[in-house]
C-alpha cells in the first residue's frame, strides 16, 4: 500500500509539472512529453523543492501568508484572482478530518516559493546547478507532502534520472551526496587528493604533477589546461604561496651558507641562517604529518563517522595558517637582511620584533636569541677581556693599527652603522670605553690589574665570565655588566695614571717650568742665558744652552724636584731665519713618555709651546725694564760731576732723564699688571679649576676633557686664541716697542757715562790730567766726547740730549697710540675674564679720558 501511495504522489507531481509547462508561454507549441529534456529537468527540480529541508525565515502563520498573497495580487491589479484565491483558501482552511492536509501553512509557503521562483527563472531549469537538500523532519509536512527520493529501500534511483520518494531519511542523504559527488567529478578533471599532494610538494619547493613553479608568474600555479572550478584554483594558488615563501627562505640559506666564511655573511649572518634552518626543521615535521594524512581518502560529507585523519584543501588552509605567518616573517627578514651584516642585521631584525601579536613576538624573540648570540659574545669578550673578536667586521667597535700614543684617541672607534637599535648610544659609548681602557692598561701601561676588576664586575652583575653568558632580551644584565666593568676598570686606570705614572706631578712640573711658575728658576735662567740669546740664532749652541739650563736648575729650588721630572726638561731651538736672535728661537720642552703622551700629545705640547713663547716674551720685556731701571738710578742724576756743567746742558739732561723715567713708569705699569693678570687670573685660576675637575674625573675621557678645558682656558685668556688674534698682534707690537725703549735707555746711559767721564777729566788737577787723559783716550773711541775740548763737549752734549729727547718723545707717542689701541680692543673681546685686565690697566680711567668720546 505504501508503494502505491508513493506512486500516486509521483504521478501527481508529474501531472503538476506537465500543467505548469503547458501554461508557460516560453514552452514548445506541442505539449511536453515525459521523455523531453525540459520535462525531466523540471521534474527533478520539483522533487528537489518538495524534499527541501531549508527552514523558512518567516513565522509559520497560514493566515498571514494568505493575506500577504491576496494583498500582492490586489496591488498587481489582479482583483479577480485575489477573490478567487480568497475563496479557495477559505475552502482549504475549512477542511478537517481524515484525508485533509494537517500542515496547511507549509503547503501555502511552498506554493508561494514556487510562484516567486518562476518569476526569477527566465530559461528552462537545470537541476545540475542546484545543490541537493536534506529531507524534512517528521511532522514538518503532512502525510501527503512527505516525499522522499528513491523507489524503495533497495531501489534508490531511476534510470532516467528522476528521483523517487522514500521514507528513509538516511537513504536520502546518501543518494543526495552521491549525486553531489558526481556533479563535482563532472566539474573537476583531477581529484582533490591529487591537488592536496601537489600542494604539499609545492610547499617543499618541489614541482608536482599538476602544480608547478612558473617563473613568469613568480609562483606555483595550476595549469590552465586542467579543468577545475575557479574557487579551487584560487585556493591552490593561495596555499602555494607558502611554497613560494619557502623557496625564497631556503634559497637565502643555501646562498649564505655556500658563501661562508665570507665578510658578506659573517657570524651573525651564519647564526641567522641557523635560526632559519631550525624553524624550517619544525616546518618539515609539519609537512611530514600532513603528507601522512594526505594518503587517507577524503570521505563524503555523509560519512561523518569516518571523517578523521584525512586532508582536504580547506583543512590544509587551516593547518597552514600559523606556518604562513612565520614563513612570511622569515621571507621579509630575508629580503631586509640580504645586504646587511653584523650589528646592522641584528638591528633590522629587532625592528620587526616590535609587534603586538603574541605569536609573532614569541617567534621573533626566539629568532633574535640565536641571531644576537655572536654579537653579545663580542660585547662580553670586549668588556671583560678587551679582545676584539671581530673577524668579519660585524661589531660596532672598530680597531685600527696606531702608535701607542694614539691608541686611546684613534685606536678604537664606534661604528654607528653596525650599532643595533636595541643598544643605546650611551651604552655603546660605555662599552667602547671599557674595552679601550683594558687595552690601554695592557698595551700602554703594561698593567694586568684590569683582569681582577673585570672578574669583580662580572661577579657583581651576576654574570659569569664564560662564553655565551649573555643573550638577546637581557638588556638589564648587559647594562649591569657594562656599568660594573666600566666603573672598576676606569677606577683602576686612573689609579695607575695618578700613582704609578704620577700624572699630577707631571702637570705641576709643566706648570712650573713651561708656564714659568717657578720664579727663582725663571729669573736665574734669564740672567744667565740673556747674553747668549742676544747673539744671532745661527751662532748659538743648543748644547751650551742645555748646560746653562742645568746650571739654572742647580742654582734654584728646582734642584729638589724628582730627578725623573728634571730629566724630561730640555732646551728646544725652533726653526729660525736670517736676522733672528736667540730670544726669538729659544724655548723649553717637556718629554711626556708613554702612557702620558696620550694626554700630552704633539698638538697639546704645541699649545704649551705657544703659551711658553708668550710668557717668555713677557718675562723678557719685564727683564728689559728691570735692566733699564738699573741704568737710570737717581744717584746718576745727583752726582757732583754734573754740578760743573753749564746750566742749559744741565736742564736739558734733567728733562731727558725725566721723560725717560715717565715713559718707563708707564711701561712698567702696563707690564706689571699684565703679568699679574696672566699669572693669577689666568694660570692660577685655571690650575685650581683643573685640580677640582681632576678629583671628580671618573675615567680617562673625563681626565682628557678636564686637561683640554684647562689648556683651552689658558690659551683663550692669554689672548692666544683665534678670536684674539688682532689683540695679540697689538700686544706684541707693544712688547717690541718696550724692547726698543730699552735700547734707547742704554744709549742714554752710555752717553751720560761718557759725559760724566769728560766732566771728571776737566776737574782733575794738572799733574794728573795727563794720566787721566791717557786713560780716557785708551778707553774711548775716536770721535767721542772725551777727545774734544770743553766747548765742544758742551755742544755735543746738547745735541745728544736733544736727539735723545726727540727719540723718547717719538717712542712715548707711539707707545701711547699702541696702548690706547690695545685698551680700546679689550671690551670687544668675548671672554669675560679680559674685563679684569681692562679694569687693572685703566683703574683710574686715565686712558678712557684721553680717548675722545664717540
Amino acid at each position: 500500500m505504501e508503494e502505491e501511495d508513493q506512486q500516486k504522489v509521483a504521478d501527481l507531481i508529474k501531472e503538476l509539472v506537465i500543467r505548469l509547462l503547458s501554461q508557460n508561454p516560453n514552452s514548445e507549441s506541442h505539449p511536453p512529453t515525459p521523455n523531453s529534456p525540459q520535462f525531466q529537468s523540471s521534474l527533478r527540480y520539483a522533487f528537489r523543492l518538495i524534499s527541501s529541508r531549508l527552514t523558512p525565515s518567516v513565522s509559520p502563520d497560514a493566515a498571514a501568508i494568505a493575506e500577504s498573497t491576496k494583498r500582492r495580487l490586489a496591488t498587481q491589479g489582479k482583483s479577480s484572482q485575489a477573490l478567487t484565491f480568497a475563496d479557495l483558501y477559505t475552502k482549504f482552511a475549512s477542511k478537517t478530518g481524515p484525508g485533509s492536509v494537517n500542515n496547511k501553512w507549509a503547503v501555502l509557503y511552498l506554493l508561494k516559493i514556487i510562484s516567486e521562483d518562476r518569476k526569477n527563472v527566465k530559461t528552462q531549469l537545470d537541476s545540475s546547478v542546484l545543490l541537493p537538500n536534506l529531507a524534512l523532519n517528521d511532522g514538518e509536512l503532512g502525510n501527503e507532502s512527505r516525499v522522499l527520493l528513491g523507489k524503495g529501500n533497495k531501489e534508490k534511483g531511476w534510470s532516467n534520472g528522476v528521483l523517487l520518494v522514500s521514507k528513509d531519511p538516511e537513504n536520502l542523504r546518501e543518494i543526495a551526496f552521491r549525486e553531489f559527488v558526481n556533479l563535482i567529478k563532472e566539474e573537476n578533471e583531477i581529484s582533490e587528493e591529487v591537488l592536496v599532494r601537489d600542494v604539499l610538494y609545492a610547499c617543499q619547493g618541489i614541482d608536482g604533477k599538476y602544480v608547478k613553479f612558473d617563473s613568469g608568474a613568480d609562483g606555483y600555479v595550476l595549469s590552465d589546461l586542467i579543468k577545475v572550478p575557479r574557487a579551487i584554483r584560487l585556493m591552490v594558488r593561495k596555499l602555494c604561496e607558502l611554497g613560494w615563501l619557502f623557496r625564497k627562505v631556503k634559497g637565502y640559506i643555501s646562498e649564505s651558507m655556500d658563501g661562508f666564511p665570507s665578510e658578506d655573511v659573517g657570524t651573525v649572518g651564519q647564526a641567522f641562517c641557523a635560526a632559519l634552518q631550525d624553524e624550517l626543521s619544525d616546518y618539515y615535521k609539519l609537512l611530514a604529518v600532513l603528507e601522512a594524512q594526505s594518503m587517507n581518502p577524503i570521505p563524503l560529507v555523509s560519512e561523518t563517522a569516518s571523517s578523521g585523519n584525512y586532508l582536504s584543501l580547506r583543512r590544509l588552509s587551516v593547518w597552514f595558517a600559523e606556518p604562513m605567518v612565520k614563513m612570511r616573517l622569515m621571507a621579509v627578514l630575508v629580503d631586509k637582511c640580504r645586504v646587511l651584516r653584523g650589528g646592522a642585521m641584528a638591528g633590522a631584525i629587532h625592528l620587526h620584533a616590535q609587534h603586538g601579536d603574541p605569536l609573532v613576538h614569541e617567534f621573533m624573540g626566539r629568532l633574535l636569541r640565536r641571531v644576537c648570540s655572536p654579537l653579545f659574545e663580542m660585547v662580553r669578550s670586549w668588556v671583560l677581556e678587551g679582545e676584539l673578536e671581530d673577524v668579519f667586521s660585524e661589531f660596532f667597535v672598530v680597531g685600527q693599527p696606531v702608535k701607542a700614543e694614539s691608541l686611546w684617541r684613534e685606536g678604537y672607534l664606534l661604528h654607528a652603522g653596525m650599532l643595533p637599535s636595541f643598544i643605546s648610544q650611551s651604552l655603546a659609548q660605555r662599552i667602547l670605553r671599557t674595552g679601550k681602557s683594558i687595552n690601554f692598561l695592557r698595551v700602554c701601561c703594561e698593567d694586568r690589574g684590569w683582569a681582577d676588576a673585570a672578574t669583580e664586575a662580572a661577579a657583581a652583575a651576576g654574570t659569569s665570565t664564560r662564553r655565551w653568558g649573555l643573550g638577546y632580551g637581557e638588556t638589564d644584565a648587559l647594562e649591569s655588566l657594562v656599568d660594573g666593568a666600566a666603573k672598576r676598570v676606569d677606577k683602576h686606570l686612573l689609579d695607575v695614571i695618578y700613582n704609578q705614572y704620577k700624572f699630577k706631578e707631571h702637570c705641576l712640573a709643566i706648570k712650573r717650568y713651561l708656564l714659568l711658575g717657578q720664579g727663582d728658576f725663571v729669573q736665574y735662567l734669564m740672567d744667565i742665558v740673556g747674553p747668549e740669546l742676544s747673539e744671532p740664532a745661527n751662532t748659538i749652541s743648543s748644547f751650551q744652552l742645555a748646560g746653562l739650563l742645568e746650571t739654572a736648575v742647580r742654582a734654584s729650588n728646582a734642584q729638589y724636584d724628582d730627578r725623573d721630572i728634571l730629566d724630561r726638561l730640555k732646551v728646544k731651538m725652533m726653526p729660525h731665519g736670517t736676522g733672528d736672535r736667540g730670544w726669538d728661537v729659544f724655548s723649553l720642552e717637556y718629554d711626556a713618555r708613554v702612557p702620558l703622551d696620550t694626554i700630552f700629545t704633539e698638538s697639546v705640547m704645541a699649545k704649551y709651546l705657544r703659551i711658553f713663547n708668550f710668557l717668555w716674551k713677557l718675562r723678557r720685556v719685564e727683564h728689559a725694564l728691570i735692566g733699564a731701571w738699573k741704568t737710570m738710578k737717581p744717584n746718576c742724576i745727583t752726582s757732583r760731576s754734573f754740578m760743573k756743567l753749564q746750566h742749559a746742558v744741565k736742564l736739558q739732561l734733567l728733562s731727558t732723564l725725566r721723560r725717560c723715567q715717565v715713559l718707563w713708569d708707564e711701561m712698567n705699569h702696563f707690564v706689571s699688571n699684565l703679568q699679574y693678570y696672566i699669572m693669577f687670573e689666568v694660570l692660577e685660576v685655571s690650575w685650581s679649576n683643573f685640580l677640582n675637575e681632576m678629583e671628580v674625573a671618573k675615567d680617562l675621557d673625563d681626565l682628557l676633557a678636564a686637561h683640554e678645558k684647562y689648556l683651552h682656558s689658558i690659551v683663550e685668556k692669554s689672548l692666544l686664541g683665534e678670536r684674539s688674534q688682532t689683540l695679540y698682534n697689538s700686544l706684541f707690537a707693544l712688547f717690541d716697542l718696550i724692547l726698543k725703549f730699552r735700547s734707547h735707555a742704554d744709549r742714554l746711559s752710555e752717553g751720560i757715562n761718557e759725559l760724566q767721564a769728560r766732566t771728571l777729566e776737566s776737574s782733575v788737577p794738572s799733574r794728573n790730567k795727563s794720566k787721566t787723559k791717557k786713560r780716557l783716550n785708551d778707553t774711548s773711541e775716536p770721535g767721542s766726547w772725551v777727545s774734544e775740548g770743553r766747548k765742544a763737549l758742551t755742544q755735543r752734549a746738547g745735541e745728544f740730549l736733544r736727539n735723545m729727547g726727540q727719540d723718547l718723545d717719538a717712542l712715548s707717542k707711539e707707545y701711547s697710540s699702541l696702548l690706547e689701541d690695545f685698551i680700546s680692543k679689550l671690551p670687544m673681546q668675548q671672554h669675560v675674564d679680559l674685563k679684569f685686565l681692562l679694569f687693572r690697566l685703566d683703574f683710574t680711567e686715565f686712558y678712557s679720558q684721553l680717548r675722545p668720546s664717540t
